[in-house]
This record gives C-alpha cells, sequence and structure tokens, in this order.
C-alpha cells in the first residue's frame, strides 16, 4: 500500500443492490500511484456472474424508481452535492494517488463534478411536456417525458469523478436505474462517489457498480442483456464504435463521447500573450490527457515565432512531480503504454522535421513523467497531427490563409472542440460556423461546464451531456392522442 493514502478511506468492493461485496471468486486488480509506481489497493475484479447480478438489479429496481417523484431524486443530488463538496479533501486525494494529477487540480475537478449534481438536481423538477390540439381540432396532443429504462455507463480514466457524475446525475434525475462500469486504472474516486450516493439515501439497486480488468466481460453482458435501454459512454473512438454495433442489437439508445484532435487556430490579428494563457488551459490541464486538450496549433506565420516562444517559455516553468507534492503542476502520464506513446509522437515529429522548443525528454526516476513540450515547424504528415497525443506535447504549424487554417482544422475524422483567437468578432463568429466541431472556444481555453451541452460531431460522438439538453438523453418522449 502506498504509505501516502489511508485504505481505510475508500472502498474497493462492487457495489450490487446496495451491498459492497467481494467479486466472483474473490478475484481482485491491482491499482497504482503512476507517481511512483507503488501499488494502491486490490479492487474486486468482477466478471460474467457479477455483471448479470448488477443488469438484474438494475432492473428490478426500475418500476419503482421510474415512480419516484422529481422532488424526491432532486433532494438525493442535493445531499449527494453536498457531499462531495464536503469530501473534497478526501476525495481529491484517492484522485492524485491513482491518476496522478497535481492535488490542486484534483479539487478542481471535485468541484467541477458536484456542479452536475447541484445542476441536475434542479432539472429533475423541470422535467417538462406538451398540450396542444391538432389541426383537425378533434384530438387533444399530450406529450410527456418518461424515463428511457436501465442505463449502461461507462467512463474513462482521467476525469474520474467528474465523468461519473455526468452521466449519474442526469440518469438520477430522470429516474433510470444504472450499472456502472469505472475505468481500470482509476476505479477507487469512482466507488467513493458510488459511497456518497448510497450516503445520499439513492435507493438499493438504482445505481450498480462494477469494477473490472476486463471491461468486455462486464459491458457485454449488459449490452446483450435486454434489460438495459441505454449506453452512455466516455473514452475512445475504437471503444465506442464496438458499443454502438453491441446497441444495434437491442436498439439502445446511445450517448458517445469520443475521441479528439482538438485545433487550436492563432489569427493574424490575435493578442499573442491572450492566446499563450488560452493555450496552457486547453493544453496543460490534466497533463493533456483530456479530449478537449488542444492537439494541434496552427498559428499564423507572422506570429509563430513569438507565439513558440512565449508558449515554451510558460511550459518550461511548470513545476513536474508527484501531485502529492505541494507546488506540483504538471503530474505524470497515467501509464507506461501512454509516456511510451507520447515519447514515440515526439520523435516521430522531430524526425521529420519539427524543431524542439523545450522538453521532449522522459526525468529520471520512478512514475510515468514527461517534460512539457512545445514543437514547432511540425509537419503535417507528423503522426501526432492525426491522433490524439494524450499528453503534455504542444505541436505548432503556421499557416499563410484563413481559408488554409479552417481546411487545417477540419482535415480530421474527430469533431470534438475546436479553438480560435482573434481580436475580430466578425473572424469569431466565421470561424464558429466553419469549424465542424460540437464545441468552439473563442478566446478561451476553457470550454467544459455543467451549464452547457457537451459533445462533438463526426467520429468524436453522438449526444451531449450537461446543460438543459443533458437530461433528454434519459428521457423517452410520448405521444397520447385524447379524443374529444
Amino acid at each position: 500500500m502506498s504509505p501516502s493514502l489511508d485504505p481505510s478511506t475508500f472502498h474497493t468492493d462492487l457495489f450490487i443492490d446496495g451491498v459492497w461485496r467481494k467479486a466472483t471468486g474473490a478475484a481482485t486488480f491491482t491499482v497504482e500511484n503512476p507517481a511512483t509506481q507503488e501499488v494502491i489497493a486490490e479492487v474486486a475484479d468482477g466478471g460474467l456472474d457479477d455483471a448479470l447480478d448488477a443488469i438484474a438489479a438494475a432492473g428490478r429496481a426500475q418500476a419503482t424508481w421510474r415512480t419516484s417523484t422529481p422532488r424526491e431524486r432532486a433532494d438525493i443530488l442535493r445531499r449527494a452535492f453536498d457531499l462531495v463538496i464536503a469530501n473534497t479533501d478526501r476525495l481529491a486525494a484517492i484522485m492524485t494517488a491513482e491518476m496522478g494529477k497535481p492535488l490542486a487540480e484534483a479539487k478542481g475537478e471535485v468541484a467541477y463534478g458536484a456542479e452536475f449534481l447541484r445542476w441536475f438536481s434542479e432539472e429533475a423538477i423541470r422535467i417538462g411536456g406538451d398540450h396542444t390540439t391538432s389541426v383537425d381540432g378533434n384530438t387533444r396532443i399530450l406529450i410527456s417525458k418518461e424515463p428511457v429504462g436501465p442505463c449502461v455507463l461507462v467512463t474513462p480514466w482521467n476525469f474520474p469523478l467528474a465523468m461519473g457524475a455526468r452521466k449519474i446525475a442526469p440518469a438520477i434525475a430522470a429516474g433510470c436505474t444504472m450499472v456502472f462500469k469505472p475505468a481500470e486504472l482509476t476505479p477507487l474516486t469512482s466507488l467513493a462517489l458510488v459511497e456518497i450516493f448510497q450516503q445520499a439515501g439513492l435507493p438499493d439497486g438504482v445505481l450498480n457498480v462494477v469494477t473490472t480488468s476486463d471491461a468486455a466481460s462486464v459491458v457485454e453482458p449488459w449490452m446483450s442483456s435486454g434489460i438495459a435501454r441505454k449506453v452512455s459512454f466516455t473514452g475512445s473512438t475504437e471503444v465506442g464504435k464496438i458499443l454502438l454495433r453491441q446497441a444495434a442489437e437491442n436498439v439502445m439508445r446511445s450517448s458517445m463521447e469520443l475521441g479528439g484532435n482538438a485545433p487550436f487556430i492563432v489569427l493574424a490579428d490575435a493578442d499573442v500573450d491572450r492566446a499563450v494563457d488560452g493555450a496552457m488551459k486547453a493544453k496543460m490541464r490534466n497533463m493533456g490527457e483530456a479530449c478537449t486538450a488542444a492537439n494541434r496549433f496552427f498559428v499564423h506565420r507572422s506570429l509563430a515565432e513569438e507565439f513558440g516562444e512565449k508558449l515554451a517559455k510558460r511550459m518550461a516553468e511548470l513545476q513536474v512531480g508527484n501531485g502529492a507534492v505541494e507546488g506540483t503542476e504538471v503530474g505524470p502520464l497515467i501509464e507506461q503504454a501512454g509516456l511510451d506513446k507520447v515519447d514515440g509522437l515526439v520523435a516521430d515529429a522531430v524526425a521529420k522535421g519539427a524543431r524542439i522548443l523545450t522538453g521532449g525528454s522522459r526525468p529520471q526516476g520512478p512514475g510515468y513523467f514527461y517534460t512539457p513540450t512545445v514543437l514547432t515547424d511540425v509537419p503535417l504528415d507528423a503522426e501526432l497531427m492525426r491522433t490524439e497525443i494524450f499528453g503534455p506535447v504542444a505541436a505548432i504549424t503556421p499557416f499563410d490563409g484563413e481559408d488554409e487554417a479552417v481546411h487545417l482544422a477540419n482535415d480530421t475524422d474527430w469533431g470534438l472542440v475546436g479553438y480560435v483567437f482573434t481580436e475580430s468578432v466578425d473572424k469569431a463568429m466565421r470561424f464558429s460556423s466553419a469549424l465542424e466541431v460540437g464545441m468552439v472556444g473563442l478566446n478561451t481555453g476553457l470550454v467544459s461546464n455543467p451549464a452547457a451541452p457537451f459533445g462533438g460531431v463526426k467520429h468524436s460522438g453522438l449526444g451531449r451531456e450537461g446543460g438543459k439538453i443533458g437530461i433528454d438523453e434519459f428521457l423517452e418522449y410520448k405521444y397520447t392522442a385524447i379524443a374529444h
């Protein structure tokens, strides 16, 4: 066990039908601290039997839970919000230990994730409908919204509290039961969140959690069960496509927040210092391990040198280290595979002509660390221009014309978010319209907000999470014709 984290402060078991229990056969898998490579915990390794128990519990609970009142659901979410805020330090410590992000950033994620609970506690009591009259006057048209039914929720490792909250909260608000599979690399934060929902009074069977080292052995039985009516997934495009094929077999509602390849465009009239500030947020949040992270920096040739030098200076000044140590600004990457990927992408870009302005190396010692890196003159055939970097690497490519910038930005299968920096309102709105993405940051490097609909187009996903429409992903519309 890591000496910096008390194992009595977190759960490691499955949670099914209101009971914390071991996995079938008492199987476990290890969770490590990516900063030290020490084992933090042994977590229950669920399999087929556990998955079937969980989806059966969600199915049984749905009939009662769907009749719960909006106020009851809202009050549970509000109590959960209060408990998350009250437990900020504990949740952040768990998150930093298993995921690596600096403690200050982990606390920021706790606050961000909690806002989904508060937001959807308020949306739960505002589920509306419609009432009108048919055009011939013979029928009254009543439109109501009902819970879609049991939901399969699958979350990634990079934001273990916020992604759980972003899916669980609207499901609760809508009256849906759930089966939930957290990421294998960061299950402890998710289990701590589940404990908070239990403390907040969520009825048994409404939220069931199976941790596992073999995602397919758990998720596939859920998808094929015939009980689940919706799947909500955040993760890679490759896995999302697999789940969409599985969802088709039972015609399940699907929400997919998948990969990104975000362009960051700095136009000729941009305020360079403002753009660098935005770049630090868009690139370095969560060590660059975010689907919204700026991946490709397209900077007008007249500003490319100044922008690159200023960004490199800011990146070089960042303090890299164990996220639990005060003053750390950049923690480790999540695992060896992620570190090897980033190192390989940088090497490929340099071999093809890119120049390193800062970074480009692995520090000595334990942990999966990579120094914050800025590359310039990155050629378009570099591999990191075509794939998510998921690390602290900013790749700058100069452009000359605005039409060229739009073409380069849209020349990708992904379309989650794009960033544009300009002092012209006309250019800002033109680029916002031209970019093939679901979200645009204009003169800002941060777009995530519980009050806004989060999601992308093309291979970046389907549906939206958060905002006023986030709850609709968990509701079905029913039309009742009433004769006059």
